[in-house]
């Protein structure tokens, strides 16, 4: 759970500044960001989740 929230906070950290900066307008960040909560009730969510999940666990064994 931690690691999910930090994950969801730094993406939004970039999006935010990526939207700051110009380079993504606002309509498709947030075409993307529906196309994200509407892929997480499909049931491909947990194959995404189990495959972050690994990266993450990947990353704090370095």
């Amino acid at each position: 759970m931690a690691v999910s929230i930090s994950v969801v906070v730094l993406l939004g950290i970039i999006v935010f500044v990526m939207i700051r900066s110009g380079w993504v307008r606002l309509w498709p960040a947030l075409a993307c960001a529906g196309f994200g909560f509407f892929l997480a009730s499909t049931g491909v969510a947990p194959v995404i989740r189990d495959a972050l999940g690994s990266v993450a666990g990947w990353i704090a064994r370095i």
